[in-house]
């Protein structure tokens, strides 16, 4: 499921930012930015992640903003005596190069060395990372179990017209029974009548019951609302159910399958339809489903 979360901490002059978003994944996967030196916490991170997070790309960006001390910045004396060198040899060519200014060679690439976070130091930021993350998270698994709340309630209709069109297909099963063998028996008596001939009673009651064997969808019809009692029951379970949902979508496209095929009849076809596209509709929100 779709989600997203932020948080802001200011301690200590450190300034936190954490935003988590997510996009849909059957699996999942943390896509983790943070700012230069904190890349070495993605593990801590993503640990706090998988606590309410178990399906979904999930992008999570750490911006950590440290107030500078003058002792953070250091001169480097080596790079500043070898442009003193390359200058002072220009002079001596006769290149106007005197009375270089001080703040002008401190503009030069790698004369300052900027203050760069070692492990130390992010190890001890820790703490306030730490309650930042988890409070992104938090807002994020929020919004993600409103929207599978809503989905719930879609899924929950699409059973209910599952078993709408399912009843129809019961109540009708008989008759297409009832119909074969009105047809079956016209047809006999109108080439029995052309031929002059007469076939036995127990003849037609063999093919009758032939059909019916083949035609008979009373099992699938039991199992399929098996499958829905069973969906209705993983819907109500708190921890991780989206693999099971989506087995028992797999388990109800194929028993109606088996009724079309078996069926033989044009309105119970129509309500098998039905009932694939309404399955359709929760397969393609359980792939959202942790």
């Amino acid at each position: 499921m779709t989600g997203h979360g932020e948080a802001h901490r200011h301690q200590d002059g450190l300034s936190v930012a954490v935003e988590v978003r997510s996009v849909n994944n059957r699996y999942f996967k943390l896509n983790f930015r943070a700012s230069e030196g904190y890349a070495a916490l993605e593990t801590q991170v993503e640990a706090l992640v998988r606590q309410q997070v178990r399906r979904g790309t999930v992008q999570l960006s750490l911006r950590v903003d440290r107030q500078a001390s003058p002792d953070d910045y250091r001169l480097n004396a080596a790079v500043i005596a070898g442009y003193m060198r390359q200058l002072n040899a220009l002079a001596k060519e006769g290149v106007g190069v005197e009375g270089v200014r001080a703040d002008s060679l401190l503009q030069l690439p790698g004369v300052v060395c900027e203050p760069v976070a070692d492990w130390a130091l992010v190890e001890s930021h820790w703490p306030i990372i730490e309650g930042a993350v988890k409070e992104a998270v938090t807002q994020f698994a929020a919004m993600r179990a409103e929207e599978g709340a809503t989905m719930a309630v879609d899924m929950r209709s699409n059973c209910a017209l599952i078993l709408k069109e399912l009843q129809q297909i019961e109540l009708r099963a008989p008759l297409v029974i009832d119909a074969f063998r009105t047809r079956i028996v016209e047809k006999l008596n109108k080439l029995l009548s052309e031929m002059g001939t007469r076939i036995e009673p127990a003849d037609v009651v063999r093919e009758i019951g032939i059909f019916s064997e083949r035609s008979d969808i009373s099992e699938e019809i039991v199992r399929l609302k098996s499958h829905l009692e069973q969906f209705e029951t993983a819907m109500q379970v708190e921890e991780a159910g989206g693999r099971k949902l989506d087995f028992l979508t797999q388990e109800m496209f194929r028993e109606t399958n088996t009724i079309g095929s078996k069926a033989n009849d044009a309105q119970i076809a129509h309500h098998v339809i039905e009932i694939k596209t309404a399955i359709e509709r929760v397969r393609e929100m359980i792939q959202n489903i942790e």
